[in-house]
């Protein structure tokens, strides 16, 4: 019996030290991004010339009225470029995009990745540029998102991040994908930079110098999650990644639970690999080198996704208060009040980072779907075998804004 208790009282401190940091974590960048992070002094008043880098897999239901959007910046028209990387796309497709005023460079591999389609076209492209944007082939920049990126460039930044939202919030699923991106800006992007550490990098909607850019997305070889691998080598090297929280680019958002259940797979995987990859050399840069930023990013990998960090935290907290409840004594030692205090920090930071806009009857009829999510997201963990070294395409189509 002492040896059960032994083992039972381990995992319960094992679980609350787990979810307990990650809690309050979560609930401190929740409130700094209620603040607005200090900005830098202007250090050059210029123009760059921009490549807009478009990759595209199979996108032929997007990828038209992706071009045509991205063309209708404010910024001046010959200091940007519209580059659509085509890999796999129809003939017709290809014939259509031919007819407009961008630059397309098709490509093709035995296995597709994002990485290896920027770093084709960059080759192809040639260096008459000062900027690389990378979007996703669903994205939707508003008019003024390069203008506002190339004022950052001016403050000194090397890497921008842009504010990605949500495109459509035509199902329930797509109206908890749209609140998840927004807890994750508020927390990991506008939080972040409130302490002054680095904004995390979404993937698309953000720009690097491009030069720099060029010759550090040659040594990424990301199957999946280039942006993780990408933004770990770029905090190793303590480059400052900003985030402009009003440059908005529009993202589509998952529809479809199966969609959805895909997507998170290959990100939950993502996150394990670098975690793995990375932990020692965050702990020895933060240890002797003081570098808080990247270590930062390293725990990041191995902490609870949103959905799955207020899933289990609930289920856990339901589970202490019925056990004290119907079993006053028992083998757990940790009393239910810890995680009522667990779950009420982290409820208190998604209230915090949950824009207003989605305080509504649509948002109450997809809290419904919360559990699928959850079960979907859990279920994934047990499914991540070999799927950082596969190409797992999310499959996008033309919805409505």
């Amino acid at each position: 019996m002492d040896v059960l208790r032994i083992i039972i009282n381990f995992i319960e401190f094992l679980l609350l030290g787990y979810f307990g940091f990650a809690s309050i974590y979560v609930f401190v960048f929740s409130v700094a991004g209620l603040f607005k992070a200090k900005e830098r002094d202007i250090l050059s008043v210029k123009q760059r010339k921009f490549a807009v880098l478009i990759p595209g897999y199979k996108e032929d239901n997007v990828i038209i009225e992706v071009a045509k959007s991205a063309l209708k910046q404010s910024y001046p028209s010959h200091l940007y470029e519209v580059v659509i990387i085509a890999d796999s796309f129809q003939k017709k497709t290809l014939d259509a995009l031919r007819q407009l005023p961008i630059r397309l460079v098709e490509v093709s591999f035995e296995k597709s990745t994002k990485s290896k389609a920027l770093n084709k076209a960059m080759k192809v492209i040639g260096d008459e540029y000062h900027v690389a944007l990378i979007l996703d082939a669903d994205n939707i920049m508003e008019k003024d998102f390069v203008l506002k990126i190339n004022e950052a460039f001016n403050q000194g930044y090397k890497v921008v991040q842009g504010h990605r939202i949500a495109k459509n919030t035509n199902t329930s699923f797509a109206i908890l994908d749209a609140i998840s991106e927004e807890v994750n800006n508020h927390i990991f992007r506008k939080g972040h930079r409130v302490f002054g550490l680095s904004s995390a990098l979404i993937g698309s909607g953000m720009a690097f110098d491009y030069y720099f850019f060029k010759i550090t997305m040659a040594k990424v070889n990301a199957v999946g999650g280039f942006d993780k691998e990408l933004e770990l080598k770029l905090l190793k090297n303590r480059i400052k990644i900003e985030y402009l929280n009003g440059a908005l680019v529009l993202d589509e958002k998952v529809q479809k639970s199966e969609v959805f259940a895909n997507q998170r797979k290959r990100w939950l995987s993502a996150q394990f690999v670098y975690f793995a990859r990375y932990f020692f050399p965050g702990l020895k840069e933060l240890i002797t080198k003081g570098n808080i930023d990247f270590f930062d990013k390293v725990y990041q990998m191995i902490s609870p996704p949103r959905v799955l960090l207020l899933g289990l935290v609930t289920i856990l907290t339901a589970v202490y208060a019925l056990v004290q409840i119907v079993l006053p004594e028992n083998l757990l030692v940790i009393t239910a009040p810890w995680w009522y205090a667990v779950f009420g920090l982290t409820i208190a930071a998604f209230a915090f980072a949950i824009p207003k806009k989605f305080y509504n009857m649509s948002t109450l009829n997809a809290i419904l779907t919360l559990p699928k999510a959850f079960a979907l997201m859990f279920l994934s963990l047990f499914k991540l075998k070999g799927a950082n070294k596969k190409f797992i395409h999310t499959q996008h189509g033309t919805v409505n804004p």
